[in-house]
């Protein structure tokens, strides 16, 4: 069943139980920073507009989950290779819009067009302010060749999207941000589906309802256990995470 959200309460959000078995749940004419953080809270996700009138947001929450704990995280050969290289440096909140945008235009063989609107990305950049949604950049020599970003709540990390314009750009920054979740206490870094590139580095499927049971835990503390603030434009060489 799909319900259509309602703007004059943009809390308030359906049971997950009640997606479809394409995991889709909800639509809304609008995102909003209220109805993003309640939908977060509860394993719900923006992920596309409908193509026809009135191009409703579409809100997802699949079963099963993809999901990876910082302590599974594979690092390929090549990757290892790369940080050894001590050519990427990794930065937080550099440039966040600028990641969301390269984000947008990275092209993906699964999906005709990006889900990363400007509505979006102007929501998003309320909820950094707000201390929620964060980045992770790399550099060489000066040029961001990667980055990802995601909303921190507490002891979760939700991802949303990564790109990369040099091989395994896009990995070095997933390495930091496991790096930092091992460091800090982030439980579990939401990958929302399924990709055979995410299975490779150590993510999983779970369960909905385990994964809803994990949030409820793992979302006690409002705030992130990662003191972002504090390591906002830091510079870094990449590292291999220490267990």
């Amino acid at each position: 069943m799909i319900f259509l959200l309602d703007d004059q309460n943009p809390s308030l959000m359906p049971e997950v139980e009640k997606a479809e078995d394409n995991g889709m749940l909800a639509v809304s004419q609008d995102l909003g920073i209220e109805r993003l953080t309640a939908a977060y809270h509860k394993g719900i996700f923006p992920w596309m507009k409908m193509d026809q009138e009135p191009h409703y947001w579409c809100w997802f929450s699949p079963d099963p989950r993809m999901v990876l704990q910082p302590c599974d995280f594979k690092i390929s050969r090549s990757l290892k290779k790369a940080i050894k290289s001590e050519k990427f440096e990794v930065r937080i909140d550099c440039s966040l819009e600028e990641t969301m945008r390269s984000c947008a235009q990275s092209s993906r063989p699964e999906q005709e067009s990006t889900w990363i609107e400007e509505d979006m990305i102007q929501d998003y950049l309320k909820l950094h302010r707000l201390g929620i949604t964060h980045s992770v950049e790399a550099f060489i020599a000066g040029k961001r060749v990667g980055g990802l970003y995601g909303l921190a709540m507490g002891k979760m990390f939700f991802g949303e999207s990564m790109f990369h314009q040099v091989p395994e750009a896009s990995k070095i920054c997933l390495t930091h941000l496991v790096t930092l979740s091992l460091q800090y206490g982030i439980q579990l870094i939401d990958c929302q589906a399924h990709t055979p590139h995410l299975e490779k580095m150590g993510a999983k499927q779970i369960p909905r309802n385990i994964f809803s049971n994990q949030l409820q835990l793992f979302l006690k503390e409002s705030a992130s256990v990662i003191p972002w603030k504090e390591l906002s434009h830091s510079s870094t060489l990449a590292r291999l995470p220490k267990n």
